[in-house]
């Protein structure tokens, strides 16, 4: 699972049947670095499919490949990636607040 940053939407004009009552979304996964404040490599931005509503901006906690379809068991859905939570707040310590000098 990764933390991504929704930044848009897709807009499908034909969709799988079961894929009723969700929205794609456009986010880019996030590294450690950008959760610190150190942007680091630009990665891929990957589509994700979400039924909880995140808006533009929000983070998001990415489930990818074979999860990303495990919370739709038994119903079977075309999916690579899916929004598993919206994200209130992360915090995260750099290395060297955590490790004793």
């Amino acid at each position: 699972m990764r933390i991504g940053k929704v930044i848009g939407t897709v807009t499908l004009n034909r969709r799988h049947p079961t894929l009723e009552g969700g929205r794609f979304k456009l986010a880019v996964p996030l590294s450690w670095g950008d959760l610190v404040g150190r942007p680091g490599q630009p990665v891929e931005d990957v589509v994700v499919y979400d039924e909880l509503g995140a808006g533009l901006g929000s983070l998001i906690a990415v489930s990818e490949g074979r999860e990303a379809a495990m919370p739709f068991h038994p119903e079977v859905k075309p999916l690579d990636a899916y929004n598993a939570a919206v994200l209130d707040q992360v915090s995260v310590l750099p290395p060297e607040q955590i490790r004793p000098k």
